[in-house]
């Protein structure tokens, strides 16, 4: 996958990918303006050229609140998102070139007031996006709040997703309608951060089209009736 070039689907008015994006920066609007007053920290996993984030603040009225991160491994996307921030005059905001999967990135940002995981649970594991959720206790403050996406496809794991931040005290604030062509979900810390705990690594990046080929061929095993051994190798 081109993760650069996909990025230029957003570019089309219709599609699904712009109106995620719309939706998560109305999203991100809204936390902004709800948060408390006084300094925010906000944070964003595997974040791309930043469009969520920084097309929001560079015209929301708290953006001089805000000190920001993002964290994103491919240096086209972070030489656009750099570029978006200057730009806009956002000097708060700091672009990582890194792996987004290490906890060390976020060190010195959390516990935040705002994470991003969006263009991510749809890209790892089940069992991964269940450990990245059980450790946004690390990453967010009491009272903050993390938005993220995943696609509706089948398997459907948005259900799953909300059950797995209820079980680690998040409340679901918000999540988007079953049929809007994408998942996009907010969720509120109400429990106690806990420490960062350096040098984990909360997911393995898979992509998109290589689950789905484990799905097809998942389903595939379960439907064929031929027993294995008249299978060959």
């Amino acid at each position: 996958m081109d993760w650069s070039a996909w990025h230029d689907q957003y570019d089309a008015a219709d599609s699904w990918m712009a109106r995620r994006l719309r939706t998560v920066q109305a999203q991100v609007r809204a936390a902004l303006s709800d948060a408390p007053a006084g300094g925010l920290k906000v944070i964003s996993l595997c974040a791309g050229e930043g469009r969520d984030l920084l097309d929001v603040l560079a015209e929301h009225p708290r953006r001089d609140d805000v000190r920001a991160r993002l964290v994103e491994l491919d240096p086209r996307n972070t030489a656009v998102a750099l570029e978006r921030a200057g730009r806009a005059g956002l000097h708060q905001v700091e672009v990582v070139t890194g792996d987004a999967s290490l906890i060390d990135h976020y060190e010195d940002m959390t516990p935040a007031d705002l994470v991003l995981i969006c263009g991510v649970f749809g890209n790892i594991t089940d069992a991964d996006v269940e450990h990245t959720i059980a450790a946004c206790n690390q990453l967010c403050k009491t009272g903050g709040t993390v938005i993220w996406t995943r696609h509706r496809a089948e398997p459907d794991r948005v259900p799953l997703i909300c059950e797995w931040f209820e079980a680690q005290a998040f409340e679901l604030r918000w999540l988007s309608a079953p049929d809007a062509g994408f998942g996009v979900g907010v969720h509120r810390f109400v429990g106690a951060p806990q420490p960062l705990r350096r040098s984990t690594r909360l997911f393995e990046f898979v992509g998109y089209d290589v689950l789905r080929q484990a799905v097809a061929a998942e389903s595939l095993g379960r439907n064929d009736p031929t027993p294995h051994d008249q299978r060959g190798t």
